[in-house]
């Protein structure tokens, strides 16, 4: 709802003024929720249990790599000796060795793919170390959330953007049912 004033003089304009920021003001604090930023990441950079995963996470994933670049050298080295010895070569026999390296960089991408991919090898390690301790961080945070009285908590760095909600803020359902949804 908006009011229009039309004030005969300046002395009116600012009563109006102060008035609708009393009233403001008065709003604000009656409805204000507690709001805290915590810093998951630093949180969990701090537990020991973390940087023990996460190292472990990281020599794995090293060694893959590792593995993986010395394969791509060996396809290197095939392509290599393939290129020197071209001329030589009936086309028959070209052909057997493109197949051959063609077959064996297939191979590397899939090993990479199923290693390094959205749903590889590093991401089902990483679940299994990592989640259980994000997990016990989240629940501290909504344990301590309660405790202390806060409605929101967001993550400082934004990564895992809103943490935590008091559910009386959570007004979804009330939205599906104004649409008729369920």
């Amino acid at each position: 709802m908006w009011l229009i004033f039309y004030p005969t003089n300046s002395n009116n304009m600012n009563k109006i003024i102060s008035s609708f920021l009393v009233i403001f003001a008065l709003t604000l604090s009656v409805n204000a929720q507690r709001v805290a930023v915590v810093d998951v990441t630093a949180i969990l950079e701090s537990l020991a249990d973390y940087n023990k995963a996460q190292s472990e996470i990281d020599k794995v994933s090293a060694e893959w790599r590792q593995s993986i670049a010395l394969e791509y050298d060996k396809i290197k080295g095939m392509y290599n000796k393939y290129q020197s010895e071209q001329v030589l070569l009936s086309e028959e026999i070209k052909r057997e060795r493109e197949d051959e390296i063609t077959s064996k960089e297939k191979d590397v991408r899939d090993l990479q793919k199923r290693r390094f991919g959205p749903e590889g090898d590093l991401f089902r390690r990483r679940q299994e170390l990592i989640s259980p301790i994000q997990d016990e961080v989240f629940s501290a945070i909504e344990s301590y959330s309660k405790t202390k009285g806060y409605d929101i908590i967001f993550d400082k760095n934004g990564s895992a953007g809103l943490i935590y909600t008091n559910e009386e803020y959570d007004k979804t359902e009330a939205i599906k049912r104004e649409l008729g949804v369920r």
